[in-house]
């Protein structure tokens, strides 16, 4: 008797076809199936609410996501009661006198199940594997007891992948949790020892505020309201002797963001930024937009962004993160990026970015955020101009500029080993189930 037999899929699966209209699945009140993570656990959502279609998975079924079945969507379903899916689901009753339901799993996500569609579905998979194309494949299927052999092989060295997995996920936090310790222990001095030769940051703002009268004096500069005294609440923290909390506003030429215009982008013309181009102490022009020279010239017909200059996050799902524009370019930006420009004479921009990107910097952002539950939200330009900044010495600013970076540095090299081992443990499942299904 032959060890294999080549088989359609429909021979051991037997998709359920019963399909609600939303009215109808409404009216049953079912619970309904809210996603199956790539691990294979199944997210029940008591909401029963549905404008979509909905197919029907009952205790015991197979379900699976078209979507994302390769990628390890697929599970049994133990529940006790009938549950909805979205027609991007489809479930299956299945024989257990044929299939090892975890022998399906681990094949699923092998090379040979995508070699098998790409050869047997006319015209490929687009976006999501159907029933209809799923059930038509065929494989070639071991006895039950080769299943289990095999999935019993794949399920040890999975679970050392699983160990390795979790350690890697824990040495990504440990690295962000050091960056941020670094970050922080900057901004409060303790990074460095302080050097009383150092000019006090209060001769320091004495300076700006005489370049400030003097660009106003001169037009260059727009006169504003005094900004509100500093609290006692607002110091997050002790400050060491010669550094002082200032108003982000009273350090800053100006603060203002992009335009609030939707861009009518252009094949080539002027270089146009939005807040994807800004990562924490990464300036990324390289994937850009483009406008028409025209329409450059008017949003950076009051402000024009110069090296230097620090850019801010303000809109979006990336809120509070900054980078200081590193290279000599002509560009403008969006709504979704502000545009500091601090006394760069007295302020290193520099430090600006790493108070920016630190936890203390980072809360602030989160903390000032508007319109948080009803859209993305946004930092309001007002709030950015009160926030509250540690400030160190222009000497020591600068010393501490060169110190984290290499410290950050360090970091990365630290981030680069983590992610070379998490490509090394999905390199293991990839030859795992090569060897496992292909040929």
């Amino acid at each position: 008797m032959s060890e294999t037999s080549r088989v359609k899929i429909s021979d051991f699966l037997e998709e359920r076809k019963e399909r609600f209209k939303p009215v109808e699945a409404v009216k049953l009140g079912l619970k309904r199936i809210d996603k199956i993570d790539f691990k294979g656990n199944i997210y029940i959502n008591s909401e029963i609410k549905t404008k979509t279609n909905m197919i029907i998975v009952k205790p015991g079924d197979l379900v699976l996501s078209g979507i994302n079945v390769e990628k390890g969507a697929i599970s049994v379903y133990n529940g006790q009661e009938d549950v909805f899916a979205t027609i991007h689901y489809s479930s299956y009753q299945f024989d257990k006198d044929k299939i090892n339901i975890d022998y399906l799993k681990y094949f699923v996500r092998s090379n040979e199940f995508r070699r098998i569609i790409e050869e047997q579905t006319k015209g490929g998979i687009k976006t999501e594997i159907k029933a209809k194309q799923l059930l038509n494949l065929e494989i070639e299927l071991p006895t039950l007891k080769i299943q289990q052999e095999v999935v019993d092989k794949i399920k040890k060295i999975d679970l050392k992948v699983e160990e390795l997995n979790a350690l890697n996920e824990k040495n990504v936090k440990l690295v962000k949790s050091l960056k941020d310790s670094i970050l922080l222990e900057a901004i409060q001095g303790k990074l460095l020892p302080q050097n009383t030769s150092d000019t006090p940051v209060c001769n320091l703002l004495e300076k700006i505020e005489e370049e400030k009268n003097r660009l106003i004096k001169e037009k260059k500069l727009k006169k504003t309201k005094p900004f509100p005294e500093i609290s006692e609440e607002e110091k997050t923290f002790p400050l060491p002797n010669g550094w002082e909390w200032v108003r982000l506003g009273n350090i800053t030429e100006k603060i203002t963001d992009g335009t609030h215009q939707t861009p009518n982008y252009t094949e080539s013309g002027a270089m146009f930024l939005s807040a994807q181009n800004v990562k924490p102490f990464r300036f990324m022009p390289e994937n850009h937009k483009y406008v028409s020279v025209e329409d450059y010239e008017g949003y950076t017909k009051n402000t024009k962004p110069e090296l230097n200059d620090v850019l801010l996050t303000r809109v979006g799902s990336n809120i509070g993160e900054s980078a200081v524009i590193d290279q000599e370019l002509d560009f403008a930006i969006y709504v979704s990026l502000g545009l500091i420009k601090p006394f760069k004479e007295f302020i290193d921009s520099n430090y600006l970015c790493l108070w920016l990107n630190s936890p203390d910097g980072t809360k602030k952002s989160l903390d000032n955020v508007l319109g948080r539950g009803t859209s993305q939200g946004n930092l309001n330009l007002t709030l950015i101009r009160n926030f509250v900044v540690p400030l160190p010495p222009l000497e020591e600013q600068k010393r501490i500029v060169e110190k984290v970076k290499g410290l950050l540095e360090f970091c990365d090299e630290l981030q680069e080993v983590v992610s070379e081992a998490k490509i090394e443990s999905e390199n293991i499942m990839k030859a795992l189930l090569q060897e496992a299904f292909g040929k």
